[in-house]
């Protein structure tokens, strides 16, 4: 993280922090991809969550873990960088696709990072995130940023295509630039305790990403249990899901606090298990600078600082960065900004 430090104009500037802290711009040391292993049905059976206990639990972060003024902005500065900038719309275009790679590539105003005393800091978004036809736009449009591209495949949203066809848009994914892919699990399995089928299939598509990394998506508003989500979580991970994901941000419930931490404490589970770092991702319902704080702070308590960085982190919500920069707008004026100052494609 940063820390204040004395500044002069209408606001305090901000400082990288020292080696004790958490560094807003840290080069972790590279992972490794997560080969997943064999099935578990004993341990998968044996997996258990109290529903009330998990509430309790989510429902004293807001209260309990507050930042203010220079530590606020340098925390929403950290959540910039872990943004999927996304657009899943059925009206998308190459044109929108290329504005949201040059607001991915600059997502927050070049004044306000001045004013902050961060401009050289290379703040920008952890993804872009789009429908398979604008991979190859967008992996143009983001060329020598080092901002990788994320197609959602296998069927995004419902996950109901035939196995083939989930299978050769991955492929086809892969072969335009994607450097991830979200993939949906067929819910049904998940109700119905299929678990060896969703092993199979999560693994199907782990095989043909390739390099890609794979995130999973579980649609967790569907899933019905906070047992039947922590379950899941787990045989993707033995499947060699990279990344963990809650939600398509289509359905009536998205990401809540109590299921990010069922999701979260099985991926520590698993790094205690197998020693291998999985990533977390909650999209979907996250639109305010406040939300982000909450959950930045649940990944810190539950599993460290190492969960703070986009290569094991990422929001999934576009909607997210104009409330974070306005809020990075009033630390630096003492004024909020309409909406229209911050634009999104």
């Amino acid at each position: 993280m940063i820390r204040p430090s004395a500044g002069t104009g209408t606001a305090a500037r901000v400082a990288p922090a020292d080696a004790g802290g958490t560094a807003l711009v840290h080069v972790p040391a590279p992972l490794v991809r997560n080969p997943g292993e064999p099935l578990d049905l004993a341990a998968v059976r044996a997996i258990r969550v109290n529903r009330s206990a998990a509430e309790r639990r989510a429902a004293t972060l807001p209260a309990r873990r507050t930042v203010k003024k220079q530590w606020q902005a340098a925390w929403l500065l950290k959540a910039v960088t872990l943004m999927d900038l996304t657009t899943l719309q059925g009206d998308d275009t190459p044109a929108n696709v290329r504005r949201l790679c040059a607001k991915a590539r600059q997502p927050v105003r070049p004044d306000l990072l001045e004013a902050m005393g961060a401009s050289a800091l290379p703040i920008r978004a952890g993804a872009v995130c789009v429908y398979h036809p604008f991979v190859a736009a967008a992996v143009d449009a983001l060329r020598g940023s080092g901002i990788p591209v994320a197609a959602v495949s296998t069927a995004f949203p419902s996950g109901l295509a035939p196995m083939a066809t989930r299978l050769a848009e991955v492929r086809a994914s892969v072969a335009d630039g994607a450097a991830e892919i979200d993939m949906v699990i067929t819910r049904g399995l998940v109700l119905r305790g299929e678990w060896q089928a969703l092993y199979d299939e999560v693994a199907a598509v782990r095989a043909m990403c390739g390099e890609a990394h794979l995130k999973v998506i579980l649609g967790t508003g569907e899933l019905a249990t906070l047992t039947n989500i922590a379950r899941a979580s787990w045989v993707a991970m033995q499947a060699g899901a990279d990344f963990i994901k809650t939600s398509t941000g289509k359905e009536s419930v998205n990401a809540t606090l109590p299921v990010s931490l069922a999701m979260v404490r099985m991926i520590r589970a698993y790094r205690e298990r197998s020693g291998v770092l999985v990533g977390y991702k909650p999209a979907g319902g996250i639109r305010t600078a406040k939300q982000a704080l909450d959950y930045l702070a649940l990944m810190k308590e539950e599993l460290g600082d190492r969960w703070l960085a986009p290569d094991l982190f990422r929001f999934g919500a576009s909607a997210l960065l104009t409330d974070v920069e306005r809020q990075l707008e009033h630390f630096v004026t003492g004024r909020y900004a309409a909406a229209h100052r911050m634009p999104m494609p």
